[in-house]
């Protein structure tokens, strides 16, 4: 599955006049985003007055309730806080210096991306003999295959949309499945 990620720009106050109208541009962008992570320095002395000011930003955009719901929050320099955690729902502690934290950010943007797009990771069980590889080629991403030489069959991690996966049980409706 591609994932395009777009960097807008951080808080700036005081923007010079003559570089509003270029920023605005870019930050218009987001409207077409299926999902916004918005990066934090947590250490910041005005970190909450900044946090405020980029909300009011996105709702002035008019974006979908949804995209703003769905935000994920990023507290960044963790580190220089003795025992940080975060209190609200959607935001994610880390060190971006030390690499603390990242592999549950990532975690985080791939369960909501995929939310979002309508689409899930599902290991199937396929009979190598079979359409159903060939098929999930067509009709999903295919991110891992692991042959079983064994049996005849392979076991295959998807990103499949919710509809592609309908089909898919509708045609092969004998396949076994999970959820990683």
């Amino acid at each position: 599955m591609a994932v395009i990620y777009v960097d807008t720009i951080g808080f700036l106050s005081d923007l010079p006049h003559n570089l509003v109208e270029s920023f605005s541009a870019t930050l218009e962008e987001v409207v077409y985003s299926d999902l916004i992570v918005h990066v934090r320095d947590i250490t910041h002395p005005e970190t909450i007055l900044q946090k405020a000011s980029v909300l009011s930003v996105l709702k002035n955009l008019n974006l979908p309730s949804h995209l703003l719901e769905s935000m994920v929050e990023v507290h960044n320099k963790v580190d220089l806080i003795e025992s940080y955690q975060p209190t609200e729902e959607n935001a994610v502690a880390i060190s971006a210096l030390h690499g603390h934290g990242l592999e549950e950010l990532k975690e985080e943007i791939e369960k909501k991306i995929l939310k979002a797009t309508g689409k899930k990771i599902l290991t199937i069980t396929v009979n190598l003999q079979g359409p159903q590889l060939s098929w999930l080629y067509k009709e999903s991403t295919v991110q891992e295959v692991d042959i079983m030489p064994d049996d005849g069959t392979a076991r295959v991690k998807v990103i499949i949309s919710n509809s592609a996966f309908g089909r898919y049980r509708n045609l092969f409706p004998n396949s076994k499945f999970f959820v990683p």
